[in-house]
């Protein structure tokens, strides 16, 4: 919802299993100390700390609500100079990359001898040399990111590996991923062929279907 809005119309609420962290603090929740809640003015996933306010929302006939701080600074019209700071490299907002990526889906990822994990992976067309990494589609920070410039794409799975695997190695550095099926290891190839080179592809558009 756009800031005018806020409070006025009912949001869309993120799923609790679209998130792994806080929408606005980006701490991790976990089952002991940080619960999921709502803001009820933009529907996002916040911890305690940051739905501890509360605001009159319009839709909801003027009621309190519990809201996030961002939203709370919005409808009681104050503004919050600490949000400029400027955003790091990590913390660009997953749904923000997904809508506009070249591709985009999960994939398994292991890393030196660490169990295979889920990931939500996405190369940005804005910065189509990085890989970025997060634990789901509407983390507000990444876990990494890779610059895949200069590394070496193995893409024959050994024994010990799931199926669909493929690897990227620079150096010392040897991260894994496995796709579901080879249909979609094969889309993730062609962009990171081009990547490791230092090349994006022409038709972006047709690596839309994840």
């Amino acid at each position: 919802l756009q800031n005018a809005e806020l409070g006025k119309r009912a949001p869309r609420w993120i799923r609790d299993n679209e998130v792994t962290m806080c929408m606005k603090c980006k701490e991790p929740f976990n089952a002991l100390t940080r619960r999921r809640h709502h803001c009820r003015a933009c529907g996002h996933v916040v911890c305690w700390k940051c739905s501890d306010y509360k605001a009159h929302l319009e839709y909801d006939g003027n009621k309190l609500n519990k809201v996030c701080k961002d939203c709370y600074h919005v409808i009681i019209g104050c503004t919050d100079s600490e949000e400029k700071k400027k955003k790091g490299i990590l913390e660009i907002e997953s749904a923000e990359v997904s809508g506009n990526s070249v591709i985009c889906s999960f994939l398994q990822y292991m890393e030196k001898s660490k169990p295979w994990q889920k990931a939500w992976c996405v190369i940005p067309k804005h910065e189509a040399l990085v890989l970025y990494m997060y634990g789901a589609p509407q983390d507000v920070k990444a876990l990494a990111t890779i610059p895949l410039l200069g590394y070496t794409v193995d893409d024959t799975p050994r024994s010990a590996d799931l199926p669909h695997s493929f690897k990227l190695t620079q150096s010392k550095s040897v991260h894994s991923f496995a796709a579901d099926n080879e249909e979609l290891k094969q889309k993730w190839l062609k962009v990171i062929h081009l990547a490791v080179k230092g090349e994006t592809p022409e038709c972006q558009n047709e690596l839309q279907v994840s």
